[in-house]
C-alpha cells in the first residue's frame, strides 16, 4: 500500500473536507441511478457471507464475469497469508550457517542481514508454499522484466521487483480491504499523485507498466529522503510520515532494523518478506521449485487504439479467447477500451497479432457496437463513477456496524443508502451496498 507523502495535520483536513464534498456528489449521482436499476427478486439467493448480487441490466452484465476472473486469480493469494508470522517459528533441514551464505552469496545491491525474523520468512517463501511460488514464479516470466526496464530507467536496483511478490503476489487485479489496487497496491491519492489516471472507464493503477513506473518513481522520491534502501521499501508499506515517526523514537537511528519495533505492526514483516521472496526466487532450484504454467504469453505486442472497442468485439470477431483480453488489459475495468477518449493501448499475444492485423476494421469496431456500446451504456457507465451495487440479506446476528465492516463501509453510508432512520433490522432485509 502507497501512501501519500508528508501530509501534515492542515493538508490532512483540507483533503478530508475535498473527500466529503466528493462523497456527496457522488451519492446525488448514485441516488439519481437507484430509480433505474434493476430490482433484486424477492428471495434472492445469498452466499455464506450473506452478500447477493441484484438482478443488473444486459449492458452491467459483464461486471459478473469480472468478479469470477478476479476471484480466480486471487486464489493463490490466500495460501499466502494463511500463517501469523509473529506466532510461528519454522525450522529448516537447511543450518543456519548454509542460509546465511546463500543470502551473501546473492550479492544483492541492497542490505540483507540475516536474524530470526528473516530466517522465518526464507523457510515460509522457499518451503511452506511450492504451489503459490511456482504460481508466481510462472507469472514473474511475464511481469518482471517489464519490471526491470522500469527500475532501471530510473537507476534503482533490480531487486526491488521483489516488492511486487509481497503487495499482491503478482495479481494485477488485487485489492487491499483499504481500497490499495493492482500489482504496485496503489491508494487513490497517490495514484493520481502520481499520475495514474483513474476514472469510470479505467484504473492505470491496473496497467502494469503504467503502475510500475509509478512504483519505480515513488520508490526513488522515498530512497532521497531516507538515504537507505530497507527505510524506502518500508515508506512504501506504511509512508513515510511512519518511518520518520518510528526514527524519531529509535532516537534519531536510521537503520530498519533500529526502527523494525516502532513500526506499525503489518509493516514490521514487510522487508523480511521482501528478503524471503527474493532468496527463494534465487534459490527456488534447491527447492525443486518450478515455473507453473500460468497461461502468461511469452511475447505481446502492443496496439493503439482510438475509438471505442469492447473486449467482446475482439474476442468474437478476432478470436482471442476473453479471458487473455482482460489478463493483459485489467485497467479497462468495464472492458471497454475508451479510444474516442484518447488514444489507448491494447495488449494482445504475439499469437494473435496477424490475426487482429488481418480483421476488416469496420467489421471489428461496428460488431455488436449497437448492444455494446451504445450511448445508453456508456451514460450509464459514467454517471455511475465505475461503482456496482450489490444486494445484501440481512441474517440473525447481523447489526449495521458489523455489515459495514464486512463490506468495508460506513454505518451512515448504510444507512443513506437505504434511507434508514433507525438502527434496526429485520433478518431477511434487503441492503444495498455500493463499491
Amino acid at each position: 500500500m502507497v501512501p501519500s507523502f508528508g501530509q501534515n495535520k492542515k493538508a490532512l483536513k483540507a483533503e478530508n473536507e475535498a473527500l466529503k464534498r466528493e462523497l456527496a456528489a457522488l451519492q446525488a449521482r448514485l441516488d439519481s441511478l437507484q430509480a433505474s436499476l434493476v430490482a433484486v427478486a424477492e428471495e434472492p439467493a445469498a452466499d455464506e457471507s450473506g452478500a447477493v448480487l441484484p438482478a443488473v441490466p444486459v449492458e452491467l452484465s459483464d461486471s459478473l464475469i469480472d468478479a469470477w476472473y478476479k476471484q480466480k486469480l486471487n486464489a493463490d493469494f490466500q495460501e499466502a497469508s494463511e500463517y501469523d508470522m509473529d506466532a510461528v517459528h519454522f525450522t529448516s533441514k537447511v543450518s543456519d550457517e548454509e542460509l546465511m551464505r546463500r543470502l551473501q552469496a546473492m550479492n544483492a545491491y541492497i542490505t540483507i542481514p540475516f536474524n530470526e525474523t528473516v530466517k522465518n520468512y526464507m523457510i515460509l517463501y522457499s518451503e511452506k508454499m511450492p504451489r503459490h511460488m511456482q504460481a508466481m514464479m510462472g507469472r514473474s516470466l511475464y511481469y518482471f522484466p517489464i519490471f526491470e526496464e522500469k527500475l532501471a530507467k530510473y537507476g534503482l536496483p533490480l531487486e526491488l521487483k521483489y516488492m511486487s511478490i509481497i503487495e499482491s503476489n503478482l495479481n494485477p487485479t488485487a485489492e487491499s480491504r483499504a481500497g490499495a489496487m493492482g500489482i504496485w497496491q496503489f491508494m487513490y491519492r497517490t495514484g493520481k499523485l502520481y499520475g495514474l489516471k483513474i476514472n469510470s472507464f479505467m484504473d492505470e493503477r491496473l496497467d502494469v507498466e503504467k503502475s510500475a513506473d509509478a512504483a519505480a518513481r515513488y520508490l526513488r522520491d522515498a530512497y532521497s529522503v531516507f538515504g537507505d534502501w530497507n527505510l524506502a521499501i518500508c515508506s512504501y508499506n506504511c509512508g513515510s510520515g511512519n518511518v520518520v515517526k518510528a526514527i524519531k523514537r529509535a532516537d534519531g537511528k536510521m537503520d530498519f532494523w533500529s526502527i523494525y519495533p516502532y513500526l506499525p505492526r503489518e509493516t514490521r514483516g514487510y522487508v523480511p518478506a521482501f528478503i524471503g521472496a527474493m532468496y527463494a526466487f534465487h534459490y527456488a532450484k534447491e527447492y525443486g521449485l518450478q515455473p507453473a504454467d500460468v497461461g502468461m504469453p511469452a511475447k505481446v505486442d502492443t496496439f493503439e487504439i482510438r475509438r471505442n472497442l469492447h473486449f467482446k468485439q475482439i474476442n468474437e470477431v478476432v478470436g482471442v479467447p476473453l479471458e487473455t483480453v482482460k489478463l493483459l488489459n485489467p485497467q479497462y475495468t468495464h472492458d471497454i477500451i475508451p479510444g474516442n477518449s484518447g488514444t489507448c493501448i491494447l495488449n494482445l499475444p504475439y499469437a494473435w497479432t496477424g490475426p487482429f492485423l488481418a480483421a476488416n476494421q469496420d467489421s471489428l469496431y461496428l460488431h455488436r457496437a449497437g448492444e455494446l456500446l451504445n450511448a445508453q451504456v456508456l451514460k450509464n457507465i459514467e454517471e455511475s463513477g465505475g461503482e456496482t451495487r450489490i444486494a445484501y440479506k440481512v441474517r440473525e446476528g447481523d447489526y449495521l456496524g458489523k455489515i459495514a465492516q464486512k463490506n468495508h463501509c460506513t454505518v451512515a453510508q448504510l444507512k443513506k443508502w437505504n434511507h434508514l432512520r433507525s438502527d434496526k433490522l429485520r433478518i431477511g432485509q434487503i441492503l444495498y451496498i455500493y463499491r
